[in-house]
């Protein structure tokens, strides 16, 4: 890919955990991109990686969209998980093939079905099936459950050496963005990931339980996993601010946990990246800072 170009690649979704981590993997690839963010001010920091151009922008104003859009090939489409996430990605993919984009790398979620009980999963596949009707080349990403989902739960395992979801003994591949992002960066740089869907988990299905004994080795101290009822953790999500139609997903997402509809382990991110994702040890050993 020239690099002396203007960028050709579009990231959404740019100032959050996925986002931020695939914007610097492709700065170190020397890869220029542009990102559409709500705030430049408060998007310093991607405006200060090598490679990085800013454009303001709002997935409901389309003239916003197809300015973002002008010259872009390949677009990475990521919105938070909120009850208008499906209406605002079906703007984008218009807004998309209006504009001449060639490929567009979706992030999904693993199980993604119209049928499916988890809105989540509804709604992903909502929105992959209107890329593929739009004709446009797409790549779906579709992880597990991320790894660094557990720094939500910073403050109780700092002050109680707990933390709490209704997840039972079922197992989970749980998967780190590093490795999403990768994946990423390889779907938006390289040729012959079109047409493709990938799983994407890491190298073990872990318990809860299990996860906080890996948590335990690594912070030296004792990190208990706390099995709750789902009223209990709805009720704790919403008193934290969550909007009801989130919290009650989350619930819904957590069930389909506990049923131990999570377990399947992909090779998706050794084929594409050529190494082997990261294992919940390594992930707990990179990120202790962030638990203390």
């Amino acid at each position: 890919m020239n690099t002396a170009t203007s960028p050709s690649i579009l990231i959404t979704g740019a100032t959050g955990n996925i986002g931020t981590e695939l914007a610097k993997q492709l700065s170190a690839q020397k890869i220029p991109f542009r990102a559409l963010v709500r705030s430049i001010d408060k998007a310093m920091d991607l405006a200060a990686l090598e490679g990085a151009e800013l454009v303001t922008g709002d997935f409901n104003d389309p003239a916003s969209l197809a300015n973002a859009l002008k010259g872009i090939k390949r677009a990475f489409l990521l919105t938070n998980s909120t009850e208008q996430a499906e209406s605002l990605q079906l703007n984008f993919v218009t807004a998309a093939r209006a504009a001449g984009v060639a490929h567009i790398v979706k992030l999904s979620q693993l199980a993604a079905s119209l049928d499916s009980p988890v809105r989540f999963l509804r709604y992903h596949a909502a929105v992959e099936c209107r890329i593929r009707q739009s004709g446009l080349a797409y790549t779906f990403l579709r992880p597990n459950l991320f790894m660094q989902g557990l720094l939500v739960f910073h403050d109780p395992i700092l002050y109680q050496g707990k933390f709490f979801a209704p997840a039972g003994n079922a197992k989970v591949s749980t998967v780190d963005i590093r490795d999403i992002a990768a994946v990423a960066a390889a779907a938006l740089t390289q040729n012959g990931h079109e047409g493709k869907i990938y799983d994407l988990t890491g190298p073990e299905a872990l318990t809860h339980a299990q996860m906080a004994a890996g948590l335990s080795e690594s912070l030296g101290h004792m990190v208990q996993f706390v099995d709750v009822t789902p009223a209990d953790m709805r009720q704790a999500i919403l008193a934290v601010g969550f909007p009801q139609w989130q919290a009650d997903g989350l619930i819904e997402d957590y069930a389909h946990y506990s049923r131990g509809e999570a377990s399947l382990l992909s090779p998706a991110i050794q084929e594409v990246t050529g190494r082997a994702p990261y294992d919940f040890r390594t992930f707990a050993d990179d990120y202790k800072g962030a638990f203390s």
